[in-house]
């Protein structure tokens, strides 16, 4: 019964337009006060919610997205790309592909990542003769890859949710699904470009000269191996590395390539503390709902319920990766992990999965629901900064998708394709 009203409630204000932390925040509540746990234990697991050393990286990684936006890097990243694979039909969407990934190995966010290089590349590729639909379904797409390249938010909060799952185990499962992810995304895009002659004005443009261009871009290269590497060689902490990046990015921002003032810097650290804050809030408020869940054992009758109804660990699995996909069409990534990771830990535990592979399969989930519509926030970015509707890229955006749930079938039935690289640095 109890389980019933806190869930009811939950679902109810949903629907009502409650922000998704309060609700889970009544929900919860509401199941500890049914059975006297306490209300004391409402601040107390509010604290404990955000009083966890993973997450003090969440804030500066926010940061860090924010600072390379304003500070060029994209754009550089850009014409470093074109001065490698040239001009021709299909270079430019394979090129805003790479430097999607390349954004991703320094800030971590999808949303920040479609703001950056689609300010960059929808201009160039709509001047190429690229429908601006096309663009933003193919730009869209790619950002969503940066929750899989280390370094990942979503990540982080998954570290924070199960126990047994470090942050440098998980960036280490994510980077090769991730390079595979932009593989994935780059044949449907190239071939969708030449069968419908995209892209026709591209090879007018002059080709960069390399070693200028690589000169310019090489600030924005190093941050990633400065992160990464600096983690590997244990230089310091991923939450240490967040810092690390912070500097690097003020450093590449204020002094090299001065696209960054003093003014900014006020701007910026604000448009960071507001993201973070508001992650924050939720983590806390989201934590009394996984603490009466796990107390009072709300979840107990869904599991035995799925373990009993004969579906087996294939079909189960199965169920997940449906109710997933769909809430990726409707909630951001940190809300689906706050929400279902605290449900679906038992059933994790009962099939015996890994923890780490199983993150790295829930992360993808929510990198594919993130430009899927009706609400995919990537691809909102793109289609604001394009000037179109979103239903307007469903027809292009239904191939990546497409493309994507191939690879997301290997992962699951081949888990040493996210596990091998973990195993192999002894996470």
């Amino acid at each position: 019964m109890i389980a019933a009203v806190s869930f009811l409630a939950f679902a109810l204000l949903l629907v009502l337009g409650v922000p998704i932390g309060v609700a889970l925040m009544i929900g919860g509540s509401l199941a500890i006060g049914a059975a006297e746990l306490g209300w004391l234990s409402l601040p107390n697991n509010f604290y404990a919610g955000i009083a966890k050393y993973p997450l003090l990286a969440l804030p500066m990684f926010v940061l860090v997205g924010v600072l390379f936006e304003r500070s060029g890097v994209a754009e550089r990243l850009v014409t470093f790309a074109s001065a490698i694979f040239g001009r021709g039909p299909g270079m430019l969407p394979m090129i805003a592909i790479l430097v999607a990934m390349m954004m991703g190995g320094i800030s971590g966010s999808g949303p920040a990542t479609a703001a950056a290089v689609g300010g960059v590349m929808l201009v160039a590729m709509h001047r190429a003769g690229y429908p601006a639909p096309f663009s933003a379904s193919v730009i869209g797409a790619a950002a969503a890859i940066d929750i899989l390249i280390p370094p990942s938010i979503a990540f982080i909060v998954y570290s924070v949710l199960v126990p047994g799952a470090s942050v440098p185990a998980l960036f280490a499962a994510g980077l090769i699904p991730g390079l595979l992810t932009g593989i994935t995304l780059i044949i449907p895009a190239i071939w969708l470009s030449r069968r419908h002659g995209f892209g026709m004005n591209e090879g007018a443009e002059a080709r960069p000269p390399f070693w200028r261009s690589l000169r310019d871009a090489s600030w924005g290269l190093i941050a990633p191996v400065l992160i990464l590497g600096g983690m590997r060689a244990g230089w310091f902490t991923p939450t240490e590395a967040a810092v690390v990046a912070v500097v690097y990015g003020l450093f590449v921002g204020m002094v090299i390539h001065r696209t960054i003032g003093m003014r900014d810097v006020v701007d910026i650290f604000a448009d960071a503390a507001e993201v973070s804050g508001i992650i924050m809030v939720v983590v806390a408020l989201a934590s009394i709902f996984a603490y009466a869940v796990n107390t009072l054992g709300l979840i107990d009758p869904m599991v035995n319920f799925v373990t009993n109804s004969g579906l087996g660990e294939v079909g189960a699995l199965a169920m997940i990766v449906v109710v997933m996909l769909a809430m990726g069409m409707v909630l951001d990534g940190i809300s689906i992990f706050l929400i279902f990771v605290p449900l679906l830990m038992p059933l994790m535990r009962y099939y015996e999965w890994n923890p780490v592979w199983f993150g790295l399969i829930l992360t993808y989930m929510v990198a594919i629901g993130q430009f899927t519509p009706p609400l995919a926030v990537n691809l909102m970015i793109t289609s604001k900064l394009a000037g179109i509707g979103i239903e307007q890229t469903v027809r292009w955006v239904l191939w990546f998708v497409a493309a994507m749930m191939v690879l997301l079938l290997a992962l699951i039935n081949f888990p040493g394709i996210s596990l091998w690289l973990p195993r192999v640095l002894g996470y």
